[in-house]
């Protein structure tokens, strides 16, 4: 299994706080069956500040100890990038990079709107020969008030990754509706943790592949992992199963809770 957006970094954001910290979270991913994780870490979010010269610093220095340890998890760089005005020039002066050294790169939209002029940076970065995921759009205000506002980014290029935690229900209700909704219609192409430690955020990544397979089916918990892999090789999506249309079962009663 392979999780592409984690905070597993010692030290870089209000993930891992420590290398002690970072070595539990690995050692909690590989018992879930994870072998492979990106690191993520927050960068020009206002808060945090990651360059990409860090992140493979940091990332390096992690690995190294995992092997010391004997726990099998690889880590890969990345980063979680807000959406800001000089993100392209950041891009020029080297300074972000894409996911695992690939084409793909996690950008993160403000949490309460889709910003101004997210249509136009995502043409960009096309141009410029990048894909981008948007991270965890189930938790934008935007589109938990209409999830068919993702639609216009799918046409500009780009794809979507819902977090585990949305689908078992720990944002709450409304976001785990939204990210069921958005996985039914066909608009969601990765799961990943966001896991940023070994308690409330944790990986979740076994039940929520689970959860799909009950609900929605094999087939798409296989085109959900099959994508992460597809990441770190540097390869485009693979076709997603039919995507299923709005049932009464949005309106059941989850496992999870009312959603």
């Amino acid at each position: 299994m392979i999780d592409i957006h984690t905070h597993i970094l010692p030290g870089a954001d209000d993930g891992a706080r420590t290398i002690e910290d970072a070595i539990r979270m690995a050692q909690a991913a590989a018992a879930e069956g994870i072998t492979d994780l990106i690191a993520t870490p927050h960068h020009a979010n206002g808060n945090y500040t990651n360059p990409a010269s860090k992140v493979r610093e940091l990332t390096a220095f992690l690995n190294d100890r995992l092997r010391a340890e004997g726990i099998p998890v690889s880590v890969h760089t990345g980063q979680e990038i807000q959406v800001h005005d000089e993100l392209l020039d950041a891009w020029d002066r080297g300074e972000l990079l894409t996911l695992g050294d690939s084409r793909y790169m996690l950008i993160e939209m403000p949490h309460h709107r889709i910003p101004p002029g997210m249509t136009e940076l995502l043409h960009e970065l096309a141009v410029m020969g990048i894909k981008p995921i948007v991270a965890h759009p189930e938790r934008n205000g935007d589109i938990l008030k209409d999830p068919n506002l993702l639609d216009e980014l799918h046409e500009y290029g780009a794809y979507a990754q819902v977090t585990a935690q949305s689908l078992t229900g720990d944002y709450g209700s409304q976001v785990a509706k939204c990210a069921w909704r958005l996985c039914r219609a066909g608009k969601i192409h990765l799961i990943s943790s966001d896991a940023h430690d070994t308690g409330r955020r944790n990986f979740r990544m076994k039940e929520a592949y689970a959860a799909i397979t009950r609900e929605m089916g094999e087939a798409w918990t296989s085109y959900f992992r099959d994508n992460a892999r597809r990441v770190l090789d540097n390869r485009d999506f693979g076709p997603a199963p039919e995507s299923l249309k709005q049932t009464h079962r949005w309106s059941k009663i989850w496992r999870f809770g009312r959603y």
